[in-house]
């Protein structure tokens, strides 16, 4: 069974061997918490600043940590952090009853991607009671969880990106044994599970490597804190460190696949930059345990490489996030410009978002003051995921609202007709498809009192007169779903649309081919592929049309049309061409049929000229 060099690792004997990385040290010592007090066992030195030691038949659950000098720390490779990130770390043992051998993971042009943080996901915040909303997901058509970072941070409450940590898994939301339980609940309904995971920083409480040895940088940091040390001295064994962090989740969790935050910030200057790195040993893995394994990787460089394989002097991750589509839909539906979102103009951005991936594909950013992107050329629809909305663009809003709350029923359905029927890997965000209106804030449970006031002051400054303390179990119990509105008749509604919407996208295939032509004039966005055909409508409008078969609708429309020009009422209608309009269970799935997706909005009259020419051009 594959381990990681680092950690308190068992054998079959009951035998445990600790490793630890300390060249700051010329001894360390492993010290034991047990029914006999503290022991002091001196640790033999290796190799590059390791230090190791076995010991037999050691009692399960044992408390340990290093002494260091006169200081004593945590194993930075911990599995366990039962007394909080300042107190000793947990011996393991790493075995579980399996029951998912013949799962064979999701491929990559298959995903449809359901983002969930497990503490505010249920009313308990355990991966327990997570697992027991996983036969409401499969109904809902996702084919993968997509967990925000489980690593342990300090506290009880935390968006996960503060964790330090990287091997423990958070003791409030159910530890080790409860990660392991959901995952293997979760491939026995036949959904993949996707780990967010952090190597751009460490979190700001509860890090003790710095006493060890050159985890961190000298030259780079981040707004978020400290940056790995990847390129200066000793960083071998820091990317070593990270390297096995992300195969450990793989072979000792049975993850379907890693989501890479903010590869942006992850600074290398190495000959092979870590992410490509990542992604090597991942894909060995797959080839090793036989089922498909991806690594998405979260960047905001708008650069292709990510993606292209290595061959082609990429990185070669499977997708990465499209922000570019999140923004220009978001301008599109709220006419919001502030921030980064004054580089986005409305239809025309979003025409281009759906066509090209990138508005900004070497063009000059405003926002940015300089040239910023290139393009994707021959890259598939399945390299990048799409959102209308995700933990970052609604919990980084001064108000934490939900796209909902800002554009109302309609526009919400819309965006998400936008991003499920896309050619790109959709990503829904908890509770968007039932309607959630709770917000979505930035919560925290530091214990540092430094640092927790430190949260405090930058939240105010972001937030302004919409300040809501993220220290206060305020912030973390509102942005707790309300599953109660999934039993209303709009949850009911939003729900059954939103199965609908992924139930077209398999039955007519529509991901990965960016087969996407668009029509748009002041009064209507007209998208055709191959499949499906959407149509959008705020106030009555003429539209030439095909034989068409209403397949999907919210509003009044017709349940057949006939080739030439109709009006429409307002609404959503999804229609496809009548002579593919036979039921599911009949189409040939071998066949991929002739269709046309069509959407038709308001635009701002501002526009019309040059809305009017991208129509000419098509």
């Amino acid at each position: 069974m594959w381990s990681p060099d680092f950690c308190a690792n068992t054998t079959d004997d009951n035998d445990v061997r600790f490793s630890v990385w300390a060249p700051n040290h010329r001894s360390v010592s492993l010290v034991i918490y047990g029914n006999h007090g503290r022991r002091v066992l001196p640790m033999v030195r290796g190799e590059r600043g390791y230090f190791s030691l076995e010991l037999d038949d050691v009692d399960p659950n044992m408390e340990y940590k290093y002494l260091c000098g006169d200081v004593e720390v945590p194993d930075p490779a911990s599995r366990f952090q039962p007394r909080g990130v300042h107190g000793p770390s947990m011996v393991v043992n790493p075995t579980f009853a399996w029951g998912d051998g013949s799962w064979r993971g999701v491929g990559r042009e298959d995903l449809v991607l359901y983002e969930l943080h497990v503490g505010v996901f249920t009313p308990d915040g355990t991966f327990s009671s997570a697992a027991s909303r996983l036969d409401y997901l499969k109904d809902l058509g996702v084919t993968a969880v997509e967990l925000m970072p489980v690593a342990r941070f300090a506290g009880a409450r935390n968006w996960g990106y503060d964790g330090v940590f990287p091997y423990a898994v958070q003791n409030s939301y159910g530890g080790p044994d409860g990660l392991k339980s959901f995952v293997n609940e979760a491939h026995r309904r036949r959904l993949g599970v996707i780990l967010d995971v952090v190597y751009n920083h460490i979190g700001p409480e509860g890090n003790y490597m710095d006493t060890l040895g050159p985890y961190f940088s000298k030259r780079y940091s981040t707004p978020w804190g400290k940056s790995y040390n990847l390129d200066e001295a000793g960083c071998d064994e820091v990317r070593r460190f990270i390297i096995q962090n992300a195969l450990y989740w793989v072979y000792e969790y049975h993850m379907d696949g890693l989501r890479l935050d903010a590869v942006h910030a992850i600074y290398d200057c190495s000959p092979r930059h870590i992410v490509q790195e990542i992604c090597e040993a991942v894909k060995h893995a797959q080839t090793e345990l036989g089922r498909n394994l991806v690594v998405i990787a979260e960047s905001d460089l708008n650069d292709p490489r990510i993606v292209r394989s290595p061959q082609k002097c990429g990185y070669g991750a499977d997708a990465q996030w499209c922000d570019d589509f999140h923004h220009s839909l978001h301008v599109y539906l709220t006419g919001e410009r502030t921030g980064y979102y004054q580089d986005f103009h409305g239809v025309e951005d979003l025409a281009k978002a759906l066509t090209k991936v990138f508005v900004y594909d070497g063009v000059y950013s405003s926002f940015r003051e300089k040239t910023h992107g290139a393009p994707v050329d021959d890259l598939d629809g399945c390299s990048f995921v799409v959102y209308s909305q995700n933990h970052d663009q609604v919990g980084n809003r001064a108000d934490g609202k939900r796209l909902l709350t800002l554009v109302g029923e309609l526009k919400a359905k819309m965006a998400a007709a936008l991003t499920i029927l896309s050619p790109y890997i959709p990503l829904i965000f908890m509770g968007e498809e039932y309607g959630e209106t709770n917000p979505f804030y930035f919560f925290s449970d530091f214990t540092d009192p430094k640092i927790a006031e430190a949260t405090r002051q930058g939240k105010k400054r972001e937030m302004g007169e919409h300040y809501v303390d993220p220290q206060s179990s305020v912030s973390f119990e509102s942005s707790k779903l309300d599953w109660d509105k999934t039993q209303t008749h709009m949850g009911k509604q939003f729900l059954d649309y939103y199965r609908h919407l992924i139930a077209i996208r398999r039955r007519f295939n529509l991901q990965c081919r960016r087969n996407v032509k668009l029509l748009h004039t002041e009064n209507y966005l007209h998208i055709a592929r191959d499949e499906v055909n959407l149509l959008l409508v705020f106030e009555g409008s003429e539209i030439t049309c095909g034989n068409w078969t209403l397949e999907e609708s919210v509003g009044d429309f017709p349940k057949q049309v006939s080739a030439g020009k109709h009006m429409f009422r307002n609404g959503i209608a999804v229609y496809i061409e009548a002579k593919w309009a036979t039921p599911p269970s009949t189409v040939n799935q071998k066949f991929v049929p002739k269709a046309l997706l069509m959407l038709r909005v308001i635009f701002d009259p501002a526009v019309k000229g040059e809305v009017l020419e991208f129509h000419k051009k098509l």
